[in-house]
């Protein structure tokens, strides 16, 4: 099976449980159990739970079984999105091709819908039916991860980071500001990005039992595969097809801090090669089965080449 079919597949699995978890939160004010569906509704690529589907599976264990903890990875990614499509954040008026949430139900009712994805993920997460094999300890440790890769820890503090290099590149480049905005851009992009496809390697570990040392080393290629996700999308957003990205380019047309407005497309092209070739690397260090493996192989050099 390619890399995009095994995407396709796993994605669209994704895709039908997510309304069907929002529908079962009995007592949702309607037109917020709307907002949070219209978003989640918008499709993608569903990266974060298909690469926590795959962690699992590594270690004997089927990706439908987790499916409710693949969808609580989701709905927080999602909710970053809505937050940050926020006029008072990216202020994007397109996502997926379609009119970001605020565009349609209004800034105040799309902070909420973000929220409750956010706090609602947790329900759906330990709320959940699993398994035998996937031990309370389990869903503990992974419930941790998320948090942990979410907050103040992780994500939030990458998304904190960014609004904070807004007019960075409004001062002249000299060799010691562009120093400082490597070590800028590698902080924003650790969190930002790399933690959320961090935490799916780590929870899909975590849910599965995995031994510590293959829990370090999948960490490890969550990791270096974020990274690497992030430098393509700075590329994608110069460079990209808006119409295959879905969006406005707005990193672009707004001066913000990236890979490629910092170094050139060039560069940037050639730090997503490396963060790459070592993310497959750690994953070569990772012990249990062989082709969800490469499965995870393929989405790494999906990621470097992706057109959207």
């Amino acid at each position: 099976m390619s890399t995009e079919l095994y995407l396709r597949k796993r994605a669209e699995e994704v895709s039908g449980a997510l309304p069907v978890f929002v529908s079962r939160l009995r007592g949702a004010q309607p037109r917020l159990a709307e907002a949070m569906t219209y978003t989640l509704a918008a499709g993608g690529k569903r990266l974060r739970p298909v690469l926590m589907g795959a962690a699992y599976e590594i270690f004997g264990g089927r990706a439908r079984d987790i499916l409710p903890a693949a969808c609580a990875l989701e709905m927080v990614h999602t909710y970053s999105l809505v937050h940050d499509d926020l006029p008072a954040m990216d202020d994007d008026d397109l996502r997926r091709g379609r009119p970001t949430c605020h565009k349609v139900y209004g800034e105040a009712l799309a902070v909420l819908a973000g929220d409750a994805l956010l706090t609602d993920s947790f329900t759906v997460l330990l709320s959940s039916r699993y398994p035998a094999r996937v031990k309370p300890a389990f869903l503990l440790k992974a419930a941790s991860v998320l948090a942990a890769r979410a907050g103040a820890r992780g994500m939030v503090s990458g998304q904190a980071a960014d609004l904070e290099a807004e007019g960075f590149l409004d001062a002249k480049l000299t060799p010691a500001r562009r120093r400082k905005g490597l070590g800028l851009l590698s902080y924003i992009h650790l969190h930002k990005t790399a933690d959320l496809l961090t935490a799916a390697v780590e929870m899909g570990a975590a849910l599965a039992g995995a031994p510590e040392r293959d829990f370090r080393a999948l960490s490890a290629f969550g990791r270096e595969l974020g990274l690497c996700f992030q430098v393509a999308d700075d590329i994608l957003d110069v460079v990209g097809d808006k119409k295959k990205l879905g969006k406005s380019g707005s990193d672009a047309r707004n001066r913000k801090l990236t890979y490629a407005s910092l170094l050139g497309v060039e560069e940037a092209r050639r730090r997503a090669e490396g963060l790459m070739s070592r993310s497959l690397a750690r994953l070569a260090k990772v012990s249990g089965a062989e082709a969800p493996k490469k499965a995870l192989a393929g989405i790494a050099d999906f990621v470097y080449r992706r057109e959207n």
